[in-house]
């Protein structure tokens, strides 16, 4: 009775903003309505890339590329913050229709970011050569194929990435994220198709695989920016001319904390794989993994919802627009409570049968697995869900300080419990920390809104 009507209120409560005609709103619904759509196709290719990976590559060699992929991803917070510095200031530009100042920030991130990814990239082939990545990553004997080459593969790719992917950027401060979504989706297509194909001609191979899955997504997205800033955002495209290395400083003032904050979210997210291959080997990594993948699903419906609020919020913060902040805020945080306590449930509760009919006997989930990874959702989003709001309004920090802490504690925790615990162990301590994020970061928006933030809780 009590989630029927939740669900009403949050029902009466989305007529009732998109009744009031309120531009910023519809732009919202209509992103978040396309964005479902886009996302579901995505969630769908996604779960069949698992099962179609593990029959061309076994659990232990997908393993190494879960590993691998999440070490090498850690260099997209080389960005210094000025990926979530350029979503803010673009935000704030384009709510005061200053165009010239938005092409600015645009061009210069990106030749900023060129010179990152150049010299990531001359630092890389000097060290890679004297690494030993198969004793680093704890590669079993069994993994016969060249790690290095495979390291550099998808290490290329990640560099090109971390430029390309501005777009996606600059399409969320538009508060167009559907558009990034669709982008995201085609490459994943373009992934699975290529898969397929691959199994044709090539037999069971990690090199190959990479190739795939590093490949594809960074040709899709290079012929979406190109064909985006020739045709629709061709007010804002970037150009040599309009680089000033001024505005680079205001990204960088701006993204300082946002840097901390990513380098926090890298230690409490990315650095599970490498615990759990480290402490139990790089089969563990992928019953993590799959079990993460399921239950994940519920990220990405959660993030769809509140994805387009983020550059919303800069939007009605610049303008001044209170009321717009206090209601849309409530509103998330109802369909958070909606989703915690009716969808999350339900999945735990069909999770063993889904995992069953998704991926057979090749990766065995256990129930504490499962209920521990439905209590990290419910957690992470309520986590994510302050935090955009907060990013919104330039109000970080008190998440700069919460990420110290968890940069320091997170690790040996993480490895104390996976030892008495196993892979369950990595979730709780993922699930401690979201908790006391959550509590202290949702004290601090209310006082926002009640106009009772003082000293750090208002920086």
């Amino acid at each position: 009775m009590i989630k029927l009507v939740m669900l009403h209120s949050v029902s009466a409560k989305m007529s009732s903003l998109l009744a009031q005609k309120n531009e910023r709103s519809e732009l919202i619904w209509k992103n978040v309505l396309i964005s479902f759509v886009v996302k579901g196709g995505g969630i769908l290719v996604g779960l069949l890339l698992v099962p179609i990976t593990l029959d061309y590559v076994n659990p232990v060699k997908y393993g190494v590329w879960l590993t691998i992929s999440s070490v090498v991803s850690w260099m997209t917070f080389f960005d210094v913050g000025m990926g979530n510095g350029l979503r803010n200031k673009l935000a704030h530009s384009l709510a005061l229709k200053e165009y010239d100042e938005a092409k600015a920030y645009i061009s210069t991130t990106y030749i900023v970011l060129l010179l990152i990814s150049l010299g990531l990239f001359l630092i890389f082939n000097i060290v890679n050569p004297i690494i030993n990545w198969n004793r680093l990553l704890n590669i079993p004997e069994t993994v016969s194929e060249d790690i290095q080459v495979i390291i550099l593969i998808v290490f290329s790719s990640f560099c090109i990435q971390f430029i390309v992917q501005i777009i996606n950027v600059v399409l969320a401060a538009q508060q167009q994220p559907s558009k990034a979504a669709l982008i995201s989706f085609i490459g994943q297509l373009g992934v699975l198709l290529a898969i397929v194909v691959v199994q044709w001609f090539v037999t069971s191979s990690l090199t190959a695989l990479v190739l795939v899955l590093t490949v594809v997504p960074v040709v899709v997205t290079v012929f979406a920016s190109s064909y985006l800033y020739r045709t629709k955002l061709n007010s804002i495209a970037p150009s040599m001319g309009s680089v000033d290395f001024k505005y680079a400083k205001n990204l960088v003032n701006v993204g300082s904390l946002f840097f901390i904050i990513q380098i926090g979210a890298l230690v409490l997210f990315q650095t599970n794989n490498m615990v759990i291959a480290q402490v139990l080997g790089p089969g563990a990594v992928t019953e993590f993994n799959v079990s993460y993948k399921l239950f994940s699903i519920v990220i990405m419906v959660f993030s769809i919802i509140v994805t387009p609020y983020w550059s919303a919020f800069t939007d009605a913060y610049a303008k001044e627009d209170f009321q717009w902040l206090e209601s849309n805020l409530k509103l998330i945080r109802k369909i958070w409570l909606i989703i915690s306590f009716t969808v999350v449930p339900v999945l735990c509760l069909l999770s063993k049968n889904l995992f069953s009919i998704w991926v057979g006997d090749s990766v065995s989930i256990s129930w504490p697995l499962s209920i521990s990874m439905a209590v990290y959702v419910i957690g992470f989003t309520g986590l994510m869900l302050n935090c955009y709001f907060l990013n919104g309004i330039g109000k970080v920090r008190v998440q700069f300080l919460l990420y110290l802490v968890v940069c320091i504690l997170n690790i040996p925790l993480s490895v104390f419990l996976c030892k008495s615990h196993g892979v369950v162990g990595v979730v709780i301590s993922n699930i401690i920390a979201f908790s006391i994020m959550t509590l202290i970061l949702w004290i601090q928006s209310d006082k926002i809104l009640r106009g009772k933030a003082f000293g750090i809780w208002n920086s």
